[in-house]
């Protein structure tokens, strides 16, 4: 008997995400997450584990934040509490990742500690 031939891995895809509002990023930021992560409202098909590249344009800063991550959350679409369709993507463990989480919480501060609901929780 022959090995089943195995898909290759789907090429890592490049979102752009700009977040106007603090409460939007409050409500995209998943700080459940070691290392930080962040909601990216899509339809298009993901499964966990997919490598995602990043970029981020937050708040009035002109500067992108370029990051990977790889998806660890997936709100299907029709999802309950009318949730929107969208991916939740971990930042990687590099400098990137670190310099997003701490530009991201810098920009939430105590927002941090609101008890609103978010994209995923």
């Amino acid at each position: 008997m022959s090995e089943p031939i195995k898909a290759p891995l789907s090429r890592p895809g490049v979102l752009s995400l700009n977040i106007k509002e603090k409460a939007a990023l409050y409500a995209s930021y998943m700080p459940f997450l070691t290392g930080g992560g962040i909601f990216i409202p899509t339809n298009k098909a993901y499964v966990l584990g997919d490598e995602v590249f990043m970029l981020l344009s937050l708040l009035d800063d002109p500067a992108k934040i370029a990051v990977s991550g790889n998806v660890v959350w997936i709100t299907p679409q029709g999802a309950n509490n009318n949730h929107q369709q969208g991916i939740g993507v971990k930042f990687s463990a590099n400098e990137a990742g670190n310099q997003a989480k701490t530009k991201i919480e810098g920009l939430l501060g105590g927002y941090l500690q609101s008890a609103r609901t978010t994209h995923t929780m």
